[in-house]
């Protein structure tokens, strides 16, 4: 019976992981990616979802906001590096600047097309990919990795390494005078391998963290205003 023991361990090293893995993909994953979102929420199509049509990755997560969708979309259209910060974890995505906590007039005007820093120095940006006022704010980013070189495939071959990917904004209205506010990404990067790992492992928890807090503050700023 004693001889045994070293492959009933052996079995019970390789069991446990496989099984905590399992419940990972299964039952937390899941709720990770989709947090505050109703499941209509997060299986109907939102604008912007054509743009990366067959995604490695994707999430939907959402918020309920205090203040109607025309006051809570002067805050979106005001984000970027170079603009209003992205009120989330400002050590993280805006070199520690504080992010906007009022609504300043010169950063009010955004059309398809501009370009919004994603980085402190601008040498990488989101490009507002859809734009619908007051209902939905698609960005898109397009980068050569590991430098960081924004590409447009519209116009440029697909490099050996890249992200493309896209983070959308959609506003409606909710009872009480609030808003609904439901935030898409969706994601696929060369090679495929490579992402896939990097989504687990980085990508996914990271954009909980910073979604959330971003949730958290604009609650905060919306809230002040209503």
């Amino acid at each position: 019976m004693n001889g045994h023991r070293p492959g009933t361990r052996r079995l019970l090293t390789c069991a446990v992981p496989v099984a905590a893995g399992a419940v990972h993909g299964a039952v937390v994953r899941p709720r990770l990616l989709n947090w505050g979102a109703t499941p209509e929420e997060a299986a109907r199509p939102c604008p912007g979802d054509e743009l990366v049509p067959d995604p490695d990755g994707s999430s939907t997560m959402a918020t309920t906001l205090p203040a109607p969708p025309a006051e809570v979309w002067p805050w979106l259209v005001q984000m970027g590096c170079d603009r209003g910060g992205w009120y989330s974890w400002d050590r993280l995505d805006n070199g520690g600047r504080p992010s906007a906590e009022r609504i300043v007039p010169e950063w009010q005007r955004l059309e398809e097309g501009q370009r919004l820093a994603s980085v402190p120095s601008g040498r990488s940006w989101f490009t507002v990919a859809v734009l619908v006022p007051e209902r939905t704010l698609v960005l898109r980013a397009q980068l050569e990795l590991p430098s960081g070189r924004p590409f447009d495939a519209r116009y440029e071959p697909l490099p050996a390494v890249y992200v493309d990917a896209v983070w959308g904004f959609h506003l409606s209205p909710a009872p009480g005078d609030r808003t609904r506010m439901v935030v898409r990404t969706r994601g696929r990067g060369r090679p495929r391998a490579l992402f896939r790992v990097m989504d687990v492992l980085y990508n996914e928890p990271a954009h909980l963290i910073m979604q959330t807090r971003q949730f958290r503050n604009l609650r905060s700023r919306t809230g002040g205003a209503a």
